[in-house]
């Protein structure tokens, strides 16, 4: 059995809502957002 976190990172375009690699919205931070989201 593995261990998962407890929240993740994923990257988002702020224009059209489309996921992108973290990486990118990293360097695009005017027009791209980095979402933590929490695992149940």
């Amino acid at each position: 059995m593995t261990k998962r976190a407890k929240s993740y990172k994923v990257g988002r375009d702020a224009g059209t809502g489309r996921f992108i690699t973290v990486k990118q919205a990293e360097r695009r931070k005017k027009t791209a957002v980095v979402e933590t989201i929490k695992r149940r």
